[in-house]
């Protein structure tokens, strides 16, 4: 299969180049900002924890660039994660997957967000641990029920009984995103807004990830 008319071979060095120009290109960090963000935080957790809608909000908040690796691979292949499975299998993706993420580390600090699957890779959170620090955005199962319920976009729930599913799926990864450096409650009583703010003054108890100028 090709990518965008490229081999497979060329489709990670044809992603990454396109990631990193972006992430160079609006990367907003300069001196004399309020915030210095030291280590690439990445975003970990179950589908629907709001991982792409809070890494938006606290990229802007830091100045820093934000990148959903999802949407990169999707870009860079010119097709959805739900084809991308249905057409390669879900071995091919965690492959380039763990790619991405490793080549998005290597770059300036900012802030990504991983697919619910990302983090169970050893070696995944191996780099995360070595580059950058994980933060597990943990949302209970009936807030991510709720979240998801109505999507048709996620492939490992197009089943016969999409909650239970869900629900084990839920209770194999909990103990994994245990693992996480940092990790914040999600509730869907609290805003984006102020559960970013939460996220913000989290990681700025971490002067060795997040630095406040004064």
């Amino acid at each position: 299969m090709a990518f965008c008319g490229r081999s497979r071979h060329s489709f990670i060095n044809f992603c990454i180049r396109h990631r990193l120009a972006n992430v160079k290109g609006k990367l907003l960090m300069a001196e004399g900002q309020q915030y210095h963000l030291k280590r690439t935080v990445v975003l970990v957790g179950m589908m629907g924890s709001g991982k792409t809608a809070i890494g938006r909000a606290l990229a802007a908040e830091l100045a820093v660039s934000f990148v959903d690796s999802d949407s990169a691979i999707e870009e860079a292949a010119a097709a959805t994660i739900a084809e991308i499975f249905a057409r390669d299998g879900e071995t091919f993706f965690r492959e380039r997957e763990a790619e991405v993420l490793r080549r998005l580390l290597s770059g300036p600090p900012g802030i990504v967000s991983t697919g619910g699957g990302a983090f169970l890779a050893a070696a995944n959170r191996d780099v995360i641990a070595q580059m950058g620090v994980a933060l597990w955005l943990d949302a209970d199962l009936e807030t991510l029920w709720g979240r998801v319920r109505h999507k048709d976009t996620r492939p490992l729930l197009r089943t016969a009984d999409p909650k239970a599913t869900l629900t084990a799926l839920y209770e194999e990864r909990t103990p994994i995103y245990n693992l996480a450096g940092l990790r914040i409650a999600i509730s869907d009583e609290a805003s984006i807004e102020q559960t970013m703010l939460s996220v913000r003054d989290l990681l700025a108890g971490r002067p060795d990830i997040l630095e406040i100028r004064k």
